[in-house]
């Protein structure tokens, strides 16, 4: 039989992994692991720093998963190493600040693709200035119409990337820039 504790107990576990559910969803769909998203809110949401078996346990996840998880997750930062005196186990606990954590995957993980872009941009469009020099009229057309193509995802990446250096630096941002930038874009 159950007391009115256990059962108060039981709805909040319940709760917590409906949150985890839905944390490791977003996070999925942000492009991490949801075994990540549910780990991070299991830890989030304890007052108290957590074993790696009890992780395992509540998220009825293996050692192995649990273990691969809270390695990543210490990588990106958002989890880290708890000691507790007199225990041999690693206890975690999850970093608390949101903005700290997302301006870190903008920094390393956005900026780093937008920055790949722009190189393979210009990349392309040096490889094609070189094909429009040649005396073929039907080409240099086409080099030219590729080159007016690649000079807007260029300018694309560049707002990108000013863009989240000024997230990440806690700028405030002016979207007239970008709408103005946006509007020179449209097909002629």
């Amino acid at each position: 039989m159950h007391t009115d504790r256990q059962r108060l107990e039981e709805r909040i576990f319940e709760a917590e992994l409906r949150v985890a559910d839905t944390v490791g969803a977003l996070m999925e769909f942000w492009g991490f692991k949801r075994a990540m998203g549910r780990v991070w809110t299991l830890l989030y949401l304890s007052p108290d720093a957590v074993a790696a078996a009890d992780v395992a346990e509540r998220l009825q996840m293996s050692a192995g998963a649990v273990s691969m998880t809270l390695g990543e997750l210490a990588k990106w930062g958002t989890i880290r190493k708890a000691w507790r005196p007199g225990e041999r186990r690693d206890f975690f606990e999850a970093e608390t600040s949101i903005w700290k954590m997302i301006t870190r995957v903008l920094r390393e993980r956005e900026m780093g693709l937008v920055r790949d872009t722009a190189e393979a941009l210009a990349d392309a469009e040096s490889a094609i200035a070189a094909a429009g020099r040649s005396g073929d009229r039907e080409l240099k057309r086409k080099v030219t119409f590729l080159r007016e193509r690649l000079s807007r995802l260029r300018l694309i990446t560049q707002v990108g990337e000013t863009l989240l250096g000024a997230i990440v630096a806690g700028e405030l941002i002016d979207t007239t820039t970008l709408r103005a930038i946006a509007s020179t874009m449209k097909d002629r």
